[in-house]
Parts: structure tokens; sequence; C-alpha cells
């Protein structure tokens, strides 16, 4: 079975094949928030630390940080986020950024093993991360494109990732610690665009043996009522085989939806979670009452 184990100080996530489908909080991003963007450019992380807090009590069991903000000084402001926010949560964290320098930063101010948010099938690309990734023991995601951008083939981004996994076994680095990205590509542009993401899930699964992630809100750009279209893509792909994704745990139904679906995968063996989750608490007299009749039973 494979396994992709990350962790903060005081908590262990698994992303595997059997394991509860993995929630990573997508919003500690300033891409498109532009308050979020000119706070931390400010140095004010309390939008991080509330945004954190707030997606791990909604059900994210980890949390993308990312730092991307034009003309800001991306290496010191993610570094400091994830200190931020490793202040506040027990969760592991996915250190996103495209900047390599920024990556090291917030490696180096991690303590865990982290998630590193991405690598392509670049050459340049792989040879500028994976010695990171080796460095500070990480795990990586391998986003399925390199120089000649997004197939609209999948069994070419399949090729893609296959070249990623490959790649970074000449680093050390092994296949359980590279979670691929197959690329969703949007519903609403590509018609096949779903089934071709659950088919790759599935071999990606069942011929390299790799965990999978995706930007699980990319399936319904450009069309209305977005979070209907997320909470139905989700667990189809669980179904499929995807054991993890980047999410918004804030958005009516999602989670629920991703917590069902594990119940029906047997991702969550006697529904024990579920049930954890979503069961009514006793009313009052109702503890009483039960204990009474257990000891008559007894008696």
């Amino acid at each position: 079975m494979t396994k992709t184990v990350l962790s903060s100080p005081n908590k262990e996530v698994i992303i595997g094949f059997g394991s509860p489908f993995t929630m990573i909080g997508e919003r500690i991003n300033p891409t498109g928030r532009k308050i979020l963007a000119a706070e931390m450019k400010e140095g004010d992380y309390s939008r991080v630390e509330s945004d954190a807090i707030a997606q791990v009590a909604a059900g994210a069991q980890m949390l993308d940080v990312n730092a991307g903000i034009p003309l800001a000084d991306e290496p010191a402001i993610l570094a400091e986020a994830i200190r931020r926010v490793q202040a506040v949560v027990d969760v592991p964290l996915c250190i996103d950024s495209s900047i390599i320098e920024a990556l090291e930063a917030g490696l180096a101010a991690y303590q865990g093993r982290a998630l590193v948010n991405s690598t392509t099938a670049e050459v340049e690309v792989l040879e500028r991360v994976l010695p990171l990734v080796k460095k500070y023991d990480a795990a990586v995601v391998g986003i399925s494109n390199d120089e000649t951008g997004i197939s609209e083939d999948p069994d070419v981004r399949f090729e893609i990732a296959k070249r990623i996994v490959e790649h970074a076994a000449d680093y050390g680095i092994k296949a359980q610690d590279v979670v691929i990205d197959p690329l969703v590509m949007p519903i609403g542009a590509i018609g096949g665009a779903g089934n071709q993401v659950f088919a790759l899930c599935k071999r990606l699964r069942e011929e390299l043996k790799v965990n999978t992630t995706c930007g699980a809100s990319n399936i319904s750009f450009g069309l209305p009522n977005r979070h209907g279209i997320n909470n139905a893509f989700l667990p189809m792909a669980i179904g499929a085989g995807m054991t993890s994704a980047i999410v918004n745990p804030l958005h009516d139904g999602l989670v629920q939806a991703v917590r069902a679906a594990d119940v029906l995968a047997f991702n969550d063996p006697d529904c024990q979670q579920w049930i954890l989750n979503y069961r009514e608490p006793a009313k009052e007299g109702e503890v009483g009452e039960s204990r009474r009749r257990s000891r008559r039973r007894r008696a």
C-alpha cells in the first residue's frame, strides 16, 4: 500500500490508498485576494492565522501555504507565514511556491515533514526542486506537464507523470513521496475532462502506484454554481482512486461529501470518522437512563 507520510511536530497525516481522503486547505494564498496580499506584504498575518484555524476546524487535514505576491520578498513572507500557521494549528503543511528561494526558506522554517508544491517534468525545474526535496526529506507534488505545456491527451499526461517519478528516483526520492497532479481541466471547456482525470487516477494508482492530488475547483472554472460541481467531482475522483486534493473546506457540503465518499469507498472502516463527526449528541437525561438500563441488564 502506497503511503505518503507528512507531519507537523504533533500530528502525522498519511496520504494513501485505503486512507481517508486528505483535504488540503487552499485559502492561505494571496492570489486573487487583494486584502490578504496587502496584509501579508505589510507583515500583518492575522488573516493568515484566522484562515488556518477556520480551515482546520472545518475539516482540513493539511494546509497549503502560498506567499506569491508581486514585488514582495516572497522567501521572507513565506517563511514567516509558515511560522505563524504552525503556531496556531498542528496539521502538516504544503509549501507552495514557484520560486526556488522561497521554497528553501519555507522548508528551512518548517517543523516536520512537508509536502512541496510543486515540480513539473521540465528538466530545469526538476533539477532545481528535487535536490531541495531530498535535502529536507520532504514529499513533492509532480504536475503532469513539461516543456511542451499541458496536453489534452491523458496518455501523454501519464507518460509525463512517469518521467517525474523516474527522475525523482535518480535523487533517491521514493515513488511513495511523489504525489502526482494529473491536471484537472475545466469541464466547461473540455467536456471529457472529468472522465480523463478519473481514468488517469486509476492508471496512476494501478501502474505507477503513486498518490494523487489536484486543485479541485479547476473542474468548475467558468460555470455557475461551481460548488455543486466541485462537491460532485470529489466523490467521483475518490471512487477513481484520487487520494488528496487542494480544496476550500469552508464551502457548504464539500467536507461532508468527501467524508461520505470515504465511507462508501471503505476508506473509513466501520464508519468511525463519519459517526465521530455527525452523531447527534445524547439529549439531556438520556445518558443516565442508558446507564440505568445497562445496569439492570447486567443484574
